[in-house]
């Protein structure tokens, strides 16, 4: 019996109806407006409070509404599935055969420095705020900075533990430097962060900032690592005003464009709370142009009795061989989509292809600009819709 329960593995869901539950448990319309737990209002958010302010006479280009004008697009069944484990605490993860070191926490207690590079957090925090050209280029802190429950491409971070995760979120000194390190990517954002709820604004920069942000692509997988790893940490209340910054920066005033995709497809499917999730899809709905082309509202009486409709992609992952099954539960580190199917392109050989692209700092850091550098326009758009 005991055998039995040790083999047993949850079944991991197949569509991204399964995936996503933000609607499950709701009915459009059906919902009164319920109180609002993220630290934003619906009616008017820091950012708009601001620029009522002192920046009423800022225009900025909006979306055209002509159905021509906006790309087809459709939802990522590899997105969704990725964001599913995040959400659900990875329910097939596998506990290291490693002792814990907690290298994570020690790394924010300033006691180690962040590998390959040698550079503890506390010199990070002093110098490389406002240094953008350092924070755009190099390609290993942000694994340190921001670590999860999953492999990233640094091969040189550890994945946080359960253990070490509850350690963290009693520890003030290392809560203390990771909100500053939050602040530290928020200001190379152009966003400022304005008070213990999380709640943000335009930083003074913001414009020059979000000119960079449209044009770095790969920023915008940055981004969901560090959402995911609010969540980690205990600041899970942090998400829901970034993403709803981003919402209306990106469908409401133009100013980051090229984030609409991502914000909708990956940073709102970070949040764990559905009734949070819903909110800001129904705000970003308000302001989606065109309107017909909008895929992550509630699924319609059609598509919830079965078939599959205009909001998803309707792929079903691959049925694993036993083989292969057998051989990813033994030898797979969990690997997010970003990362795999980044890695996949770099290395033509999948996630194992990665491990051999050199055990150097310097192979890393060439192997990790590469993949961040790419246009990213491959087979695999789908999981990259930027």
């Amino acid at each position: 019996m005991g055998n039995l329960l040790g083999s047993w593995r949850f079944k991991e869901p197949s569509t991204i109806e399964e995936c996503d539950s933000t609607w499950g448990s709701d009915s459009e319309g059906e919902e009164p407006p319920a109180e609002d737990d993220s630290g934003i209002s619906d009616s008017i958010s820091p950012a708009e409070s601001e620029r009522a302010s002192g920046q009423a006479g800022d225009t900025s280009p909006q979306l055209m509404d002509s159905p021509e004008a906006a790309p087809k697009m459709k939802r990522s069944f590899y997105a969704a599935r990725d964001l599913y484990k995040y959400r659900h605490s990875y329910p097939n993860f596998r506990k290291s055969r490693q002792p814990n070191e907690y290298r994570n926490l020690r790394f924010y207690m300033n006691k180690i420095p962040l590998v390959p590079d040698g550079i503890y957090i506390e010199e990070i925090l002093t110098k490389w705020r406002g240094d953008y050209d350092k924070l755009e280029h190099n390609h290993t802190y942000i694994q340190w900075l921001f670590p999860l429950r999953e492999q990233g491409l640094n091969f040189y971070a550890h994945e946080l533990t359960q253990d070490e995760i509850k350690e963290f979120q009693s520890t003030r000194e290392a809560k203390r430097r990771f909100v500053a390190a939050y602040s530290m990517m928020l200001d190379f954002y152009g966003v400022k962060l304005l008070d213990k709820n999380g709640n943000v604004i335009r930083a003074p920069n913001w414009r020059e900032r979000f000119q960079h942000l449209n044009e770095s692509h790969h920023n915008y997988l940055r981004i969901t690592r560090i959402l995911k790893s609010l969540g980690e940490l205990g600041y899970e209340a942090f998400k829901a005003p970034l993403v709803r910054f981003f919402l209306e920066e990106s469908l409401c005033n133009g100013t980051l464009l090229n984030m609409q995709h991502s914000a909708l497809e990956y940073y709102v499917y970070t949040i764990r709370l559905p009734a949070a999730r819903r909110r800001l899809l129904r705000y970003a709905r308000q302001h989606y142009r065109p309107p017909h082309a909008f895929l992550w509202g509630p699924p319609s009486k059609k598509r919830a009795s079965g078939s599959v409709g205009a909001g998803s992609s309707g792929i079903r992952a691959p049925a694993p061989t036993p083989e292969q099954q057998r051989r990813g539960e033994e030898n797979t580190p969990i690997l997010s989509s970003h990362d795999a199917i980044m890695c996949q392109e770099l290395a033509g050989g999948g996630i194992n292809g990665c491990a051999e692209l050199g055990s150097s700092g310097a192979g890393v850091q060439r192997a990790l600009m590469l993949v961040e550098v790419r246009g990213q326009r491959s087979d695999y758009d789908e999981a990259f819709p930027f």
